[in-house]
């Protein structure tokens, strides 16, 4: 999956809620060339979310927006430290986050492949446990890049 790369994975964040893990996603976008505007990848994440919430199980959250701001299709990760509320589907709090950012021009499939994609790598636990165990940018590389060639 080319839309993942080192450079747009950060472990060990220090992120206490929601808004903090989106804040971060749109700064980390600006930062590496993936979007021309903080505040339209928050309100897209925050929009998203509010339609239904993108915790998934087991500490994960899937959060995703599209944009005529964003500039290429892009998967963020952060990895928190801590617990952070996210009304998940099971109620527990997420750790990891794989954020989808797409284009608007790309909005039907990239956006519906890259999400369908993962969600598939994400309902098995093995791979869940071995990404929350993970501790680096190119642990997680490596995990996924395995993942996705045998799936």
């Amino acid at each position: 999956m080319e839309a993942i790369s080192f450079e747009n994975i950060r472990v060990n964040e220090n992120i206490h809620s929601q808004l903090e893990a989106f804040n971060r996603i749109a700064e980390l976008a600006i930062s590496n060339g993936i979007a021309n505007s903080k505040p339209a990848i928050v309100e897209g994440l925050l929009g998203r979310e509010a339609e239904s919430t993108t915790g998934f199980m087991d500490g994960f959250a899937i959060p995703h927006t599209k944009s005529s701001e964003i500039k290429k299709p892009s998967v963020i990760i952060l990895k928190s430290t801590n617990g952070i509320e996210w009304n998940s589907l099971d109620g527990s709090p997420v750790r990891f986050i794989i954020s989808l950012l797409v284009p608007e021009e790309d909005a039907g499939t990239t956006h519906l492949t890259l999400l369908s994609s993962l969600s598939r790598i994400l309902i098995r636990s093995e791979v869940r446990d071995q990404l929350i165990n993970a501790s680096s940018a190119s642990e997680i590389v490596e995990i996924l890049s395995s993942v996705m060639k045998n799936t």
